[in-house]
């Protein structure tokens, strides 16, 4: 079960709330002690690797800890190198580049892939397709000998129903529409099939919407609200995690594989209303809404009743991360610049 901690009342800066977030629980650090060999973290210069990466060295900092990335911000890489993460650049593209990655012969036994391709998606298909399919037949080949969690999406779902549990693993992947949804059904499907060529173990982490004080459904809600913008309710309802809680889990399913690689969905133990997400907000700044659309009866939900019975419920409640970003957004705290878009039906993003 994910440990329960004293949750602080606020984050004075980023490196509180990066503090925080990257600490990991005895059940994490117990997990990754018993796996033999070390780590590698494909993509982690995205916004959920720098912190995915820091707490796997927290957690486990006998280990060989490598973040794969481009690293186009000299910073990012500066601040892994400075917590003990050995940073390659690589671009993932370049099969020969990938090749030559530490791999099972240099003593790392376990991958999380990170990589992928969303915003820009429906501007540039061709991208996507070799980000999000491509670049996981490529690495499902040459990683084959290792444990690999694949970090995936909700939106590889159909809509279900808001007023039931959501969907559960066993529902087939196929998405309402768009070349990023599609193309990430064609991600999960390169590396179940990497797996069950080479017996690779693996899991397929469906996750939806992680939460963290400068980007996420709630920054962009509160954001919205604070600012007097209208927020639009069609997709009136979304699943949020913590996003130290989403990486636990995602490290913690290195000692979980299966072969083939299974899905497992990691998101938080209820769904979350849109409109009432403003209204909880406005209360905190105290001023009205500015409510727009109308709820639509369907909306990508998960069932994460599969990754409860093995990790418990998130350690963080909704109520907690709703006060934290409150109190970040009236205070003018930075923002990754990077909107969820959690409101597109249409698959184009």
């Amino acid at each position: 079960m994910t440990a329960v901690r004293t949750l602080p009342a606020r984050f004075e800066d980023v490196e509180a709330l990066e503090d925080f977030m990257t600490a990991p629980s005895q059940a994490l650090i117990d997990d990754l002690a018993a796996l033999d060999g070390d780590l590698i973290v494909l993509g982690v210069g995205g916004k959920m690797g720098p912190t995915l990466a820091r707490m796997a060295k927290r957690a486990a900092p006998g280990k060989r800890v490598v973040g794969v990335a481009r690293f186009s911000d000299a910073r990012s890489r500066a601040m892994l190198e400075a917590h003990g993460v050995e940073c390659i650049a690589c671009d993932l593209t370049d099969r020969e580049a990938l090749a030559k990655l530490p791999n099972v012969a240099d003593g790392v036994r376990h991958c999380v892939y990170m990589a992928g391709h969303k915003f820009g998606a429906s501007d540039n298909p061709s991208l996507t397709w070799m980000m999000n399919v491509a670049v996981p037949g490529m690495v499902a080949e040459a990683f084959r000998g290792m444990r690999i969690v694949v970090f995936s999406t909700a939106c590889v779902y159909p809509f279900v129903p808001v007023d039931g549990p959501g969907a559960d693993e066993s529902v087939p992947a196929t998405p309402p529409s768009g070349d990023y949804a599609w193309s990430c059904v064609g991600r999960e499907k390169l590396f179940e099939y990497g797996s069950r060529r080479w017996d690779t173990a693996g899991r397929l982490v469906r996750l939806s919407y992680a939460i963290d004080m400068r980007y996420g459904v709630l920054f962009d809600v509160a954001r919205a609200v604070f600012e007097g913008r209208p927020v639009d309710v069609t997709m009136g309802h979304a699943d949020v995690i913590w996003q130290g809680d989403a990486n636990e889990q995602a490290l913690r399913l290195l000692a979980h594989c299966t072969t083939p690689a299974s899905p497992i969905n990691v998101s938080g133990a209820s769904h979350t209303r849109v409109r009432w997400l403003a209204e909880e907000f406005g209360r905190r700044f105290g001023r009205s809404p500015v409510i727009t659309g109308r709820e639509a009866p369907t909306a990508w939900l998960v069932d994460t009743r599969q990754a409860q019975a093995l990790f418990g419920p998130p350690g963080v409640p909704l109520a907690a991360m709703i006060d934290w970003v409150a109190d970040w957004v009236a205070r003018g705290g930075p923002s990754l610049g990077k909107p969820t878009h959690f409101e597109t039906r249409d698959g184009r993003y």
